[in-house]
């Protein structure tokens, strides 16, 4: 992993990813970030979120409904995407079949993992 010099500003915006579940887009930690350092820029949030993205410190969600969603939980999860109002939040799932037993066998490569989203209309948007 790349080591980077200390930023309160970057400790903020993990720190503020850590509390959410709703996986905010960048304008969203902006704000709140903005809230506790009002001097910061909207480029620098941008650089910050590019740059834990890529060190994996978080995720980047990108669903092709426009703006991207950031994810402070890197631990193994799925996500749940409105279409209706574009919104991304974790999803409780207590049983999805292993899908690598059912494809190694007939794609003759090795899966390491999969991705698996759920879509539909939020709670809200419903």
């Amino acid at each position: 992993m790349k080591q980077l010099k200390y930023s309160r500003q970057r400790e903020a915006i993990i720190n503020f990813l850590a509390t959410r579940k709703d996986h905010p887009t960048a304008d969203v930690v902006y704000e709140h970030i903005r809230s506790k350092y009002p001097n910061i820029s909207l480029g620098t949030v941008y650089r910050n979120l590019a740059l834990l993205s890529e060190i994996g410190e978080i995720t980047k969600l990108s669903y092709g409904n426009g703006a991207d969603h950031f994810d402070g939980n890197n631990k193994p999860h799925y996500h749940f995407v409105c279409t209706e109002c574009n919104s991304v939040s974790d999803i409780e799932v207590t049983t999805v079949p292993d899908f690598t037993q059912f494809t190694d066998s007939d794609f003759g490569g090795n899966i390491a993992g999969y991705c698996l989203h759920f879509y539909g209309k939020c709670p809200a948007c419903k």
